[in-house]
């Protein structure tokens, strides 16, 4: 008896998903979370070496919003 070949369609989607996620992601790497940086920078005096605190902070909060991560 012949086994049922899985369904590739699903798999196809979640992949799809997937690949959406990582550019929902990429997105907004690209321009939020530096922005959200910067405002961290300012909001500190313009303190220098805390950049990369800041970004990950940034990116952390960003991510968070976004449902993407869970809050600490």
């Amino acid at each position: 008896m012949a086994k049922p070949k899985p369904q590739r369609k699903e798999i196809s989607d979640d992949r799809q998903s997937a690949s959406s996620h990582t550019s929902f992601v990429r997105r907004v790497r690209t321009d939020d979370i530096a922005e959200r940086a910067y405002a961290l920078y300012l909001a500190r005096g313009t303190e220098d070496g805390h950049d990369v605190e800041d970004w990950l902070q940034a990116e952390r909060e960003l991510l968070e919003g976004a449902g993407l991560i869970k809050p600490h």
